[in-house]
This record gives C-alpha cells, structure tokens and sequence, in this order.
C-alpha cells in the first residue's frame, strides 16, 4: 500500500477575477471536505494583492489522490484553469503511476521522501 501523497500548486490568479475565485474556493473545499475522507489536507493561500495562490493538498494515498484528481476534472476543472494558471507544481511522496498520468499536464516535480516524520 502506497504512503501519503502531497502536492503544492502554485498559480497567478487571472487579473480582476479574485471574486470568482473566492466563489469557486469555497465550493471546491466544501466539496472536498465533504466527500473525499482521504483527504487529510487541503488548503489554499492566496497573496495580499490577489495575484497568486498556491493550493497544499495532501491526501492518504494514490488512491484518493487519484479520486480527488477524478472529481476536480468532472466538476471543477474548466472554471479553475480560466480562473488560475499553472506556475509550478511540486509533488511529494510516491504516487503511482495513475497519479503520475492525473497531474502530468502540470509537469510537476516529483519528489520522494528521504527523511522525516508527521504527526
């Protein structure tokens, strides 16, 4: 069984479109929290002048890395890349090859784990 999944998305908000991103924001974490129980964070940050935001995701596994990838793209995907383009992502962990193929348009770094904890 794989080990937690992370990711770090970092983006620009598109000029004058900070309310729709609240908006879409709230609806995304709503929809999150509410129906994805391998998620163990997922939280958004955005800069004081509304200009960039990055997204922390962390998630138990592939597996539910790859049902919240399989959500976003149904549900979320149009309204967030019209909202948000991509500048880096960073993955930590290992995802598995299905997590890999998800995220591969955002051509993220991945990154395995040398040492540490969580508690």
């Amino acid at each position: 069984m794989s080990g937690p999944v992370s990711w770090m998305l970092e983006l620009d908000v598109q000029p004058g479109r900070s309310d729709a991103l609240r908006s879409l924001m709230e609806e995304m974490v709503s929809s999150t929290h509410a129906t994805e129980p391998g998620t163990l964070a997922y939280e958004w940050y955005v800069s004081a002048d509304n200009r960039r935001c990055h997204v922390y995701e962390r998630y138990a596994d592939s597996a539910a890395a790859l049902t919240h990838c399989e959500t976003f793209g149904a549900r979320f995907l149009a309204r967030f890349f019209a909202l948000l383009t991509p500048t880096r992502c960073t993955v930590y962990g290992a995802p598995d090859a299905a997590v890999q193929q998800a995220l591969a348009a955002l051509h993220p770094a991945v990154l395995g784990q040398a040492a540490g904890f969580h508690r």
